[in-house]
Formats: structure tokens, C-alpha cells, sequence
């Protein structure tokens, strides 16, 4: 099996008709360079992790996770050369959690989306293109630097001329146009086919396919990556949002200009006010970081808990801060603020939230929202049991999962992590990281879990959110600010299942009336040797258990030590050749006893 895998792979490293329809219009040479890495990283695995990881073989093996670090690292490096779907594919994957040690996704997850800019003369004839007329007759002025490039789009300043209401004028209004890379159709599908590749070949190394379906996760990254040159989508996601949080008036959604909007290229508003990164700009204007975090964080549990249409790319690129007139501006005859204009400082100065980049929205489906709920309310009540439950209600938990081990781990999270801030959570997990590490190696070895892409991308928000939260206000309490969601969670829970435990009340009374004779049941049992009792292990035995286990282990191996040391001792008095081997395996029994003790 392991030789035919080899071979399979080696025959796709130097053909291309196996996976390559004649029709499709890609970058060959681009093609075979990314094949070529993944062929590789592949090959490795198979050598260092299948090969090697066998019975007296893996002394020579060495530690997989600075060897799956440093393949992260030169995967880092590939991408940041070439771009393209590359950046998008490590951004994905440092979400996966479930499948990937923490040591890779933390080398993938500082992937920026920033690449050089396209010609101007090639994306201006692409507008063109797109509206089959010259660009002065488009935008009233078009500014060819763009303000930035990432790997599948870039953004230019822009007018266009609307019509006033006062007088019936008509005045210039700037906006931000949004094009795609010209050619970035050919670049996306050679990447998304040797993505796809790299995909099937992964079906074969069992400790992920056993835990996640890849044909699915193929699937699901091809679409989500198509979904961002789809720019109709884009906008009609910008206006879901808006019509979601049109009740929050601390919230902006930039305006979408339909009839300066093409197939390749989308026109919005420009809403370029402070950076949320910007903490000087926040500070300058007298806008309270405590308070934007605050409502950072309000926003988002609005979009996952109840409109369930989630913005899942919020990272400080896409986020903005717009400073609002102060009373006393407005009693000046202050009445907006433009972007790029000083907002002078004003002590509790009102902002707005302000939210671009729209290519990745995500729609909670009904099979979620009640788990997602559930969870909230289990880390909000530090209920350990509901939080498992929740994650069985939700289907990511793998069959067989040991649901008291999990329960417990969470209980252990619970009582280290509780009530410290999101700005020291790194430090306090790093230093109960050892304890916990040996208390539930069993867990985190078997990673029980199996997230679904529409899952992963909100828990990928909620990542980011909180780094932002702790840059914004270092004392961020996501502990306490969770609190009053999952009273009202809970609350709204009771009320709608009031019947379903009127019922359950029913049935409890029932079954105290039948108790006597159960009871009585029970004694009669007991009296005839029947009864028969069924336990669990409790922490400190399920510990006592696994020490046993080791010294077995290592007893076997110092039998076996023995053995051969004996028969080597016996053969080499004996004068045969073979007494100085048995010692060789007498010595590699001890040492490899020593280890699994």
C-alpha cells in the first residue's frame, strides 16, 4: 500500500495528463511549481511519518513537529512569492485547528494578502472592458495608484457625480473602486487544481481523513475561493449587513453604486476613516478603545447569536473607526467629518464601527444556531457539560469521543483561564500549559473534533476579534462580557421550551409516585445477587490506571531485555556468531523500554 502511494505520487510529479483536461485554460509552468511543493511535503510525510514511525525504526525518526513547522515556514515562503490562491489556501488552513497542530497554523496565520499592484494600463482596459466605453465617460476622476493590492484584488480612489437633493445640483462624490487582477481567473484555477491535487493525496494519510471529510473541504475551499471574484455576491453581502445592523446607529456599512459596478469591478463608498490598528489616530480624536472593543465585540455576538449572517473577515485592514461631531462641534455648525479629515480631540468623542471587504460572509445555518447558543451559554456559566454538549449538538465531535474526558479538560479551562483578560490569556495558558498538557494528553493526542467550514470561518472572526479587543483595551474581560449574553440566552431558552419542561415536571412527578415500588424492586434484587452496579473512573484512578499501564509496558520490555541478553550471553560462550546481535537487540529493547515507560 505505502509503495503504491509513492509511486502514485511520483507519477503525478511528472505527468500531467492524469489531472489536467486539455480545455482548461491554466498556468502550466505556474501548475507544476506548486505541484512540485506539495509532491514534496507529501513524500516527506510518507518517509518521516508512515516509514519511519515503525518498531525499531523510529529511533532515527525525528520530532514531527519542527519538521511540519519548518514545511509551514517554506510553504509561507511559496506563497508570499507567488500569491494567488496560495495566500488565501494558508489563511484557510490556519483556521484548521481541528486538523493541524498549533505550532503550523501559528506559522500560516500571519500570511498577509499583500502583493505588488497590477499595471494601471492593464486594469484600466479591464474597467473599459467591463463597461465597453473609455473610463473618463465612468468616474469623473480615477486615480491610477491603487490605495492597495492584495493577492486577487485592488482598491483605486475614485469620483463619480451624484445628484443633490438642494436645488437639484448635482455634486462629486469620492468612492473606492474595487477591480480584480487582470488575468486572475487563469491564476485562480491553476492554484484551486493543484490545491484539489494536493487534496486527494491528503486521502491517504489517515490521522486527518479519519477526521475530516476532504473531498467536502475541497469542495467547500473552491467555492468560498470563487466566492470573492464574484462581486455581485460581494455587494449583496454589504447589503445584507447593513439591513442587519440598520438598528445599530454605532454602526456604518458603506453605500454600494450599482450603476458604476461591473462583472470585475465593484464601486462603494469610501469610508477610509482611522484604522481600528490606528491606536494613536483613536486616541487623538478622543475616541474611548475601551469602548470600541467593547462594541467590536457587542457586533459580533449580535452577527453570530442573532442575525446569524457573520462578516468573517475582520481583520484590522477591513475595520475602521469613524469620529462622529462632538455636541460643541455641532452647536459650531460642525456636521460630518469626510474620511482623511482631523477630528481634532474631543474627550468622549461618538464613533462608528465601520465595516468593508465583503468577499467573505458567512450565513449560519438553522443546524448551528441552537448549539452555538448552547455553547454561549455553557462558557458564560462555566457549565462544562452544556459546553460538550453543545459540540455534540453541533456534530463536531468524532464518534466515540470520550465526552467525560472532554468535560473534564473544560472544567480544567475553566478554573485556569476564568476571568483572566483577553491581553494576559496568552501568558497564563502558556504557563498552565505544561500541567495541562500531561493531565489530558489523551485528548489532545486523539483532537476529537470536526469542525464544518461555516463553523470554522466564524470560531477564525472570533480569533481575530480578540486579538483586536486586547490591542484596543488590554483589560478586556471576555469572561465578564459574555455573562450577560448567556443569562439572556438562557432566559430566551426557558421561555421558548416553557412547555417542554412543564411536561418534563409531569413526568417527574410520575416517577416519584412509581418510586416505592421501584425502590422495593431494587432491595428484592439486591437480596437475590442480581444487582449489578456499572462505574466510571474518576480522574485520580483514570491517572493510577495509566501509570499501570506504562510500568507494564516497560515490564514487558525488560522481559524482553532479558531474553535477549540472556540468549546472547548463552550463543557467545557458546562460540556462535550470532550472541553479539542479541545483545545489540537486548541494548535497543532496554532503550526503546525506557521510552514507551
Amino acid at each position: 500500500m505505502k509503495i503504491f502511494v509513492v509511486r502514485y505520487v511520483i507519477k503525478q510529479m511528472t505527468s500531467l495528463k492524469s489531472d489536467l483536461k486539455p480545455d482548461l485554460k491554466i498556468d502550466v509552468k505556474r501548475y507544476r511549481k506548486v505541484r512540485r511543493f506539495f509532491a514534496k511535503a507529501f513524500l516527506h510525510g510518507i518517509w518521516w511519518d508512515i516509514i519511519l514511525n515503525r518498531p525499531f525504526l523510529r529511533i532515527f525518526r525525528m520530532p514531527p513537529l519542527p519538521r511540519w513547522r519548518a514545511i509551514a515556514r517554506q510553504y509561507r515562503s511559496l506563497a508570499v512569492e507567488m500569491g494567488g490562491v496560495l495566500i488565501k489556501l494558508g489563511q484557510f488552513l490556519s483556521i484548521r485547528v481541528d486538523i493541524l497542530p498549533t505550532e503550523i497554523t501559528s506559522e500560516l496565520s500571519g500570511l498577509q494578502d499583500e502583493v505588488p499592484p497590477a499595471k494601471s494600463e492593464a486594469v484600466i482596459a479591464q474597467i473599459e472592458a467591463d463597461f465597453g466605453c473609455p473610463l473618463c465617460e465612468i468616474f469623473e476622476q480615477f486615480s491610477s495608484e491603487p490605495l492597495g493590492a492584495a493577492s486577487l484584488a485592488q482598491a483605486h480612489l475614485a469620483e463619480i457625480r451624484q445628484s443633490s437633493q438642494i436645488k437639484s445640483k448635482s455634486y462629486r462624490k469620492q468612492v473606492v473602486v474595487k477591480v480584480l487582477r487582470p488575468g486572475i481567473d487563469v491564476l485562480v484555477e491553476t492554484d484551486l487544481k493543484a490545491i484539489a491535487l494536493a487534496f486527494r493525496w491528503l486521502r491517504y494519510y489517515k490521522p486527518i481523513s479519519r477526521r475530516v471529510d476532504l473531498d467536502w473541504l475541497s469542495q467547500e475551499f473552491t467555492v468560498v475561493t470563487r466566492k470573492e471574484l464574484d462581486f455581485e455576491a460581494e455587494g449583496r453581502n454589504a447589503e445584507q449587513l447593513a439591513h442587519d445592523l440598520a438598528d445599530d446607529d454605532s454602526v456604518y456599512l458603506p453605500e454600494i453604486y450599482w450603476e458604476y459596478s461591473a462583472s470585475r469591478t465593484l464601486t462603494m463608498e469610501n469610508v477610509a476613516y482611522i484604522k481600528i490598528g490606528d491606536l494613536g489616530g483613536i486616541e487623538a480624536a478622543g475616541i474611548s478603545r475601551a469602548e470600541v472593543a467593547d462594541k467590536l465585540y457587542n457586533v459580533y455576538m449580535k452577527q453570530v447569536f442573532e442575525t446569524h449572517f457573520v462578516h468573517v473577515d475582520p481583520h484590522p485592514g477591513n475595520l475602521f473607526v469613524r469620529p462622529l461631531p462632538h455636541p460643541d462641534e455641532i452647536s459650531a455648525g460642525i456636521s460630518d467629518f469626510a474620511p482623511g479629515d482631523f477630528a481634532p480631540y474631543q474627550a468622549g468623542r461618538p464613533f462608528q464601527l465601520v465595516f468593508v471587504d465583503f468577499g467573505m460572509a458567512v450565513s449560519i445555518p438553522e443546524r448551528l444556531r441552537a448549539a452555538l447558543r448552547e455553547y454561549a451559554v455553557g462558557i458564560g456559566t462555566h457549565d462544562a457539560h452544556k459546553v460538550v454538549q453543545s459540540l455534540v449538538s453541533a456534530g463536531t465531535l468524532l464518534e466515540g469521543a470520550d465526552l467525560k474526558r472532554l468535560e473534564e479538560a473544560h472544567e480544567a479551562l475553566f478554573k485556569h483561564l476564568w476571568g483572566v483578560q483577553v491581553g494576559k490569556m496568552r501568558d497564563v495558558a502558556l504557563k498552565e500549559a505544561k500541567s495541562f498538557l500531561k493531565e489530558y494528553k489523551d485528548v489532545i493526542y486523539e483532537a476529537p473534533l470536526q469542525f464544518q467550514a461555516d463553523l470554522l470561518f466564524v470560531m477564525r472572526a472570533v480569533g481575530i476579534l480578540s486579538g483586536m479587543a486586547a490591542n484596543l483595551d488590554p483589560d478586556f474581560d471576555v469572561w465578564s462580557k459574555t455573562v450577560p449574553y448567556a443569562e439572556r440566552y438562557a432566559k430566551e431558552e426557558f421561555l421558548r421550551n416553557r412547555e417542554h419542561w412543564l411536561k418534563e415536571a409531569v413526568t417527574l412527578g410520575q416517577l416519584l409516585l412509581k418510586m416505592p415500588n421501584r425502590l422495593d424492586h431494587l432491595v428484592t434484587q439486591a437480596e437475590q445477587g442480581k444487582l449489578t452496579v456499572q462505574t466510571g473512573f474518576s480522574p485520580d484512578a483514570r491517572k493510577s490506571v495509566q501509570r499501570l499501564e506504562e510500568s507494564v509496558i516497560r515490564l514487558g520490555w525488560m522481559i524482553l531485555t532479558a531474553a535477549f541478553l540472556i540468549s546472547g550471553v548463552h550463543l557467545y560462550v557458546g562460540g556462535k556468531d550470532f550472541g553479539g546481535l542479541m545483545m545489540i537487540l537486548a541494548g535497543l529493547a532496554f532503550l526503546w523500554g525506557m521510552r514507551k515507560g
